[in-house]
This record gives C-alpha cells, sequence and structure tokens, in this order.
C-alpha cells in the first residue's frame, strides 16, 4: 500500500478490520546456520496453518561455532525471509553462559536447571553487554539484515544488560512473561508458551501447562508462542504447537514483535 490516495473503499474497511483483531505472535528461537535446516521447515510448516510472517532470534555465533553472518548462504536466506516480512532479532551473541564459582542456590537453579547454561546475558556487567550486542548490531547490518529488537537467551536479562540493550539502539526486548518497549519504558503484559523437552518429565509438564495457558490466552490482547528447533523432534509437542497455533489464528492477524510495538507507539501517538 502507498497512501490513502491508493486504497480502495473495500480495503479501507478491510484494514480497519484487521487492525481489531487481536495479535498473535510466532517467534523461532536460536536461529543459527547448525538450526537453519530445521528452522527452515519451521518457518514453511507456520506458512501452512495461516502464519506468514515470524520474529526470528538469530544468534550471532551460536555456542562459538562461528559468525552467522560469515555463511552467505545463511545470510541470503535471511534477508528472503526479512524481504517477505518475517522479522531478524538480536538473539543474544553466543547463547551460553560459562559457570562460575561461588554461585549462589538461585544463580545455579536459574542458570544451569532452568536453562542448561545459556543464560548468557542473566548477569552480565553493563559494558560486556553492550560490546556483545552493539558487535552482533553491526554485523546484522553489515550483512545488509535490520535488526531492532533484541531478545536475551532464555529471556533471561539482567538490569544493566537491559540498559546496554537500551543505549546499543534496540528498540523492545521481550521477557517470558511480556514486552518492553526499550524506548518508551512502556511493559506490555504477554505471556508466552513455551516448550522444555530435554526429558520425558519436562515434555510431559510442557505439555499439561502450555494446555492450560492456551486457554487463558484465548482472551488475551496479545498471543505469544516460542518455538526452538527441538520442539519439532517431538511429535506430542509439536502436534500441540500447530494445535494451538491454529486455534488462536481463527480472530488474531499474525504480526512480528517489530510491527506490533511500532502499532502500539502509533495509536498511543509515542
Amino acid at each position: 500500500m502507498t497512501g490513502a490516495t491508493a486504497t480502495t473503499i473495500p480495503s479501507i474497511f478491510a484494514l480497519s478490520a484487521e487492525a481489531e483483531r487481536e495479535s498473535l505472535i510466532v517467534s523461532v528461537h536460536d536461529v543459527a546456520p547448525a538450526t537453519r535446516a530445521v528452522a527452515e521447515k519451521i518457518v514453511t510448516e507456520l506458512s501452512h496453518h495461516r502464519v506468514p510472517v515470524c520474529s526470528l532470534l538469530v544468534v550471532p555465533n551460536y555456542h562459538h561455532r562461528g559468525s552467522s553472518t560469515e555463511d552467505r548462504a545463511f545470510v541470503r536466506w535471511l534477508q528472503d525471509l526479512e524481504a517477505q516480512g518475517h522479522e531478524i532479532v538480536i538473539h543474544g551473541y553466543f547463547h551460553e553462559r560459562p559457570r562460575r564459582d561461588g554461585e549462589n542456590p538461585r544463580e545455579k537453579f536459574l542458570t544451569r536447571f532452568y536453562t542448561n547454561d545459556e543464560g548468557e546475558f542473566y548477569d552480565l556487567d553493563y559494558d560486556e553487554a553492550f560490546r556483545r550486542i552493539t558487535r552482533a548490531r553491526d554485523e546484522f547490518v553489515a550483512a545488509g539484515l535490520t535488526p531492532r529488537g533484541f531478545i536475551a537467551p532464555a529471556w533471561l536479562l539482567g538490569s544493566a544488560a537491559e540498559r546496554a540493550a537500551a543505549e546499543a539502539e534496540m528498540e523492545y526486548t521481550t521477557r517470558l512473561t511480556g514486552i518492553r518497549d526499550l524506548r518508551s519504558g512502556d511493559n506490555f503484559p504477554a505471556r508466552t508458551l513455551a516448550y522444555s523437552v530435554s526429558s520425558g518429565w519436562r515434555r510431559a509438564a510442557s505439555l499439561a501447562w502450555n494446555a492450560a495457558l492456551a486457554s487463558h490466552l484465548a482472551g488475551a490482547q496479545l498471543a505469544r508462542v516460542s518455538i526452538h528447533p527441538p520442539d519439532r523432534d517431538h511429535a506430542e509437542i509439536w502436534e500441540q504447537i500447530l494445535r494451538s497455533v491454529d486455534r488462536l489464528i481463527e480472530d488474531r492477524t499474525p504480526t512480528t514483535y517489530r510491527d506490533w510495538v511500532a502499532e502500539k507507539r502509533t495509536r498511543s501517538g509515542a
């Protein structure tokens, strides 16, 4: 659409009706050259379930396996997806956090048991967080990508790292329970469906929890579904994800974090 003068009356009404619908954001996490094959399958299958755009959380150097932006085929794939309306999001830098001596029980629980040593930005100091985020931003931009958001691995973002993200000109971040506009400081409660699949009991617990949460999300202004590559390897998990997406998309407009935050700002006059 190039402007109101190029919009027909029927399309104006269609846009108005679309604007009144609630939103659905599906995000695909841990996207990197090592996970591209499964991520590509996930994106394709979601398109068959009426989700044409996703927020793709790309790791700049996944588990120190090498720079994602130096893989030309991977970058071309991301560029094509971005051109189709998908969003590229910076997702940590290495996506892992080394264990440290003297960690208290809470720190051990969050960074080892809960995240399996992947809470990279949980307690990074400001300088290191700013260095990693700006490095990722500059690498992505140099590769012809336009990241607007930063989301920490496992949604564990310390206060110093959040400030670093804002000062690195990231537009927003998300946590497990909501979205934060880093420019305005506004918070938007919005819990996400997310799964843990590393063991049988975790998968069983995830299935039960997300079945209940999906019913709760039915009345929410924004529904979020977060998918990790291993989710697709477990039939019962993947089937529940697709069933939830099918139900949620019935009366929702699929969008991305970038576009959802932009719309919120427009409506508030920010």
